[in-house]
Parts: structure tokens; C-alpha cells; sequence
């Protein structure tokens, strides 16, 4: 049997190729858009992809399903609670993908979503039990999926949690403990609480360490699994109804040069100017109106988060990343990119007048500020809020921030952090494109507040974060 996994660090998406080595019959399962890893594979194993199956339809990203069947002509498979615009085959309990000695064996798992499935991995010349399971987003390592993505699809968040209890417990954990545990997502995902850095696991161990596997009522599993989810980006319900669509496949040879004076009258017109340098090369120099989503971050999910879906959008930065800017819009469904400031900001070296620059500020030196003349806006999340913040800071996560700029105060200095300034530079440019020109940057945030010696007021009765 041919098994592999793929890892896309940025939306921490894990997918799969599963082939027999005899027939040379391949599978892909919930394949990221941009396919070319897959046939490059293929093409190097002699294998011919002929399934693709979606074990549910994903939020976090537009999965690669259409890419493989237009190029391909591969198949498309989905649970078989699933509509969608395009022809598929239905999975439903028991079904089977045959490969040759190797078999996909489904167990529908709903609970995340309403079509969820499982994949059982079988290979017969080896064992005649099961090699794996492909869990989709019903059991992470460490976690299980979150049930209150679809809830506004006519269910409640506690019946797709009960759902999920009976997945779980009635079908998941009847497989063998050695059985090994592929989820479609890792750590940093935002379809789970507190997802592991693990590659993969084994039924019997997340039995045991899992703490939604742990023994308590249906009740008590409903009441854990709905507590505390974090907040769920904008762009999920649009892409949860992409991968439902017959729509285009990810195009991105057309990426257009322009000129500044193209730039700025598209910026006119209300596109959106996206900067995808670091932080600190934003900072010294910029266009003015843009926003700084670095490149080397999560930068799908704060643009999927902070960018309108209708709006065209232009890439500035250094040319050799404007390519991967674009492919990573992509692969959320951003596919309305006008183009990119030819020349990167050397386009602005006559051009002073539009060219912003945002103040920074050191730890130490905004310990040693007054409190009564400065604002601080601390835009992590609540849950890094609690394990430690900056004393008389004010919490406003970053992505509520847009909608809650009347509640920061207009007098003395406004000083934006994060955990370590990939996000407090987002924040800071969009104060800035507000009208809010004093907006300061806390360099490194809070790992430079601590590093530097500073103390944290810790909310009672949560730990200190460790991001």
C-alpha cells in the first residue's frame, strides 16, 4: 500500500494519498486546491488518481475536489447526507472504494457537520485488520470537531454535538485500539479547541488521553463540546458553500503587473491593498491605505478574516513571494485579485507623499510611559487574554476590532500588541486606514514584555499561554 500524508502548515490541513501498489489505483482525500504535490507524486509512484473523497465539506479552505476532476477526470465521492451542485457518488455506511488488495471502507460520522464520514484504510495483504482511519474532522488528536460551525442549518449546536457523541462512541471507538488515527487538521485549526502537534495516533491512546473521549454522560459531552469554541472566521460559511459549487478551478497564471497609478485608482474604486512583507519592512515604509497581513504567518485566515470576499484585492511586496500571496488567497476562495504594484514599493521612490510609516514602541519604553496618558488595545484572543495580559490593557480581538473601533478612546497614545507582532501590525494598519495615524506598535508583544522582565496579570484560574 502506498500512504501518504500532506501537511499545509498555514490552514493546518492535513490530506491524503492512498493507492495500490499493484493496480496503481490512487485516492486523494480532502485534497488542499492547489494539486500539483499530488500529481507530482502520482506521476513518480506510476499512479493514476482516480477517487477523490471529501469526508465533509470543509469551512477553513476550498478543498481540490473540482481540480482533480477537471484535470483527472477523477471521481467525486461524499457522505451520503451530502447535496451539492456537482455529480458525486454518495457514501453511506459500509460502502466501499476498492483499489485492488487495498480498500476505503466508509463509516458515515456526522457531528461536525451533518454529512460527515469516516474512511476505514484496509489493507488485505497484510492484516486482515483495519490499518487506519481517516477521521475527517470528527476526531482530532487531542480534540474532536467542533459542532457549532453548521449550526445555522436549521440545527442546533447541541444536536450536532449528540450527533457527534454517538460518532464517536457507537462508531469511531468500536475499531480496534491499534488502530491508527489520520484527522484532516492539526494544531492551529480553528475547527477544534486545542488540537495536537501529532502526525497521527492510535484509537487506543486518544481513548485514553482525549479528553472528550474521557467517560461522562451525553449530557456532560454536549456541555463540553459547545463551551468555550472560539470565534469562527468570516470566510468559513463562504467557503463551506465554494466546496458545495460546480465552480472554477484555482486559476492563478493571470496575475496582472500594475502600475501605481493602475493601484491607485483601483484603490479608489474601493479595492483592497494588501501588504505581505514582514512587519518590520511594513512599518519603515508603505503605501498608504494598505493593510499588513505578512506572508509568513497565518496569512489565509487573517485575510479570509479582515478582507471582504467581494472587494478586488492588490498584492504589494517583494516579487518573488507575490506568486505564493495569490496561490494562498486561493485556497480560501479569494480568487478576486486584480493584480499586484508592479515594482513592489520602489514604485513609491518619487512618491514621498504616499508613502505612511507606522511608530513602534519597545517594551521597556511603554512600561516607562504614563498610564494615564496611554490606551492600550491588547488583540489576542480572550483565552491568551486570561492566561496573561498587560496591566490596564483593554482586550478587543483582532477580529472583532473593525466593529468595535468606537470604543477606543481618542486622547493621549494608542499602543496596539499581540503575542508577537504579526498580528498587532495587521491591527495597527487597520487603526491607521481608520484615521487613528497614532497608532504605536508594541514590537515582539507580549513574548517582548516578558522576555524583557515585565510582569502579566493572570486572570484567576487559567494557566499562562505558551504561544
Amino acid at each position: 500500500m502506498f500512504f501518504q500524508r500532506y501537511y499545509l502548515d498555514c490552514l493546518s490541513h492535513a490530506s491524503y494519498m492512498i493507492a495500490d501498489e499493484e493496480t496503481k489505483v490512487a485516492a486523494i482525500i480532502d485534497p488542499q486546491r492547489d494539486i500539483d504535490q499530488y500529481l507530482e507524486d502520482a506521476t513518480n509512484h506510476g499512479l493514476e488518481i482516480k477517487h477523490v473523497i471529501l469526508t465533509h465539506f470543509h469551512a477553513d479552505f476550498v478543498a481540490g475536489h473540482i481540480e482533480l476532476r477537471d484535470q483527472l477526470g477523477a471521481r467525486i465521492y461524499l457522505g451520503s447526507k451530502a447535496t451539492a451542485e456537482f455529480d458525486f457518488s454518495a457514501l453511506s455506511d459500509g460502502d466501499t472504494i476498492d483499489l485492488g488488495s487495498v480498500r476505503i471502507v466508509t463509516m458515515e460520522t456526522p457531528g461536525h457537520t451533518p454529512e460527515g464520514i469516516s474512511l476505514i484504510v484496509h489493507d488485505d495483504q497484510s492484516s486482515p485488520a483495519p490499518y487506519a482511519v481517516l477521521t475527517g474532522d470528527t476526531l482530532f488528536l487531542g480534540d474532536v470537531g467542533r459542532p457549532d460551525l453548521f449550526a445555522s442549518e436549521g440545527l442546533e449546536a447541541s444536536e450536532l454535538a449528540e450527533m457527534l457523541y454517538d460518532s464517536l462512541h457507537n462508531k469511531l471507538l468500536t475499531l480496534p485500539d491499534d488502530t491508527l488515527v489520520y484527522p484532516a487538521h492539526g494544531a492551529g485549526s480553528m475547527c477544534g479547541k486545542q488540537l495536537s502537534t501529532e502526525e497521527s495516533s492510535t484509537l487506543g491512546n486518544q481513548r485514553k488521553y482525549n479528553y472528550a473521549l474521557q467517560p461522562m454522560s451525553r449530557e456532560q459531552f454536549i456541555d463540553i463540546v459547545t463551551a468555550d469554541q472560539p470565534d469562527a472566521p468570516a470566510y468559513f460559511s463562504h467557503d463551506a458553500q465554494l466546496n458545495r459549487q460546480d465552480r472554477a478551478s484555482l486559476d492563478t497564471s493571470n496575475a496582472q503587473a500594475l502600475e501605481l497609478e493602475e493601484v491607485l485608482n483601483l484603490q479608489a474604486a474601493g479595492a483592497q491593498l494588501v501588504d505581505v512583507r514582514n512587519s518590520t519592512d511594513f512599518a519603515s515604509g508603505h503605501l498608504r491605505g494598505s493593510v499588513n497581513i505578512g506572508i509568513d504567518g497565518k496569512y489565509a485566515t487573517w485575510c479570509g478574516t479582515v478582507l471582504n470576499k467581494e472587494q478586488p484585492i492588490v498584492i504589494i511586496g517583494d516579487p518573488d513571494r507575490i506568486d505564493e500571496s495569490i496561490m494562498r488567497l486561493g485556497r480560501i476562495g479569494f480568487d478576486h485579485v486584480a493584480g499586484f504594484l508592479k515594482e513592489g514599493l520602489s514604485a513609491l521612490r518619487n512618491h514621498p507623499e504616499l508613502v505612511r510609516q507606522t511608530r513602534r514602541i519597545s517594551a521597556r519604553a511603554l512600561s516607562e510611559a504614563p498610564s494615564s496618558a496611554t490606551t492600550i488595545i491588547d488583540i489576542r484572543t480572550p483565552a491568551e487574554w486570561n492566561a496573561g495580559h498587560i496591566d490596564n490593557a483593554v482586550n478587543i480581538p483582532l477580529n472583532q476590532l473593525c466593529d468595535r473601533l468606537s470604543e477606543i478612546p481618542t486622547e493621549g497614545d494608542l499602543i496596539v500588541h499581540c503575542q508577537g507582532g504579526y498580528r498587532s501590525s495587521l491591527a495597527t494598519s487597520i487603526l491607521q486606514n481608520a484615521g487613528r495615524e497614532d497608532a504605536i506598535d508594541l514590537v515582539g508583544g507580549i513574548k517582548a514584555w516578558t522576555t524583557t522582565g515585565l510582569p502579566l496579570n493572570i486572570t484567576e484560574g487559567t494557566k499562562p499561554c505558551s504561544i
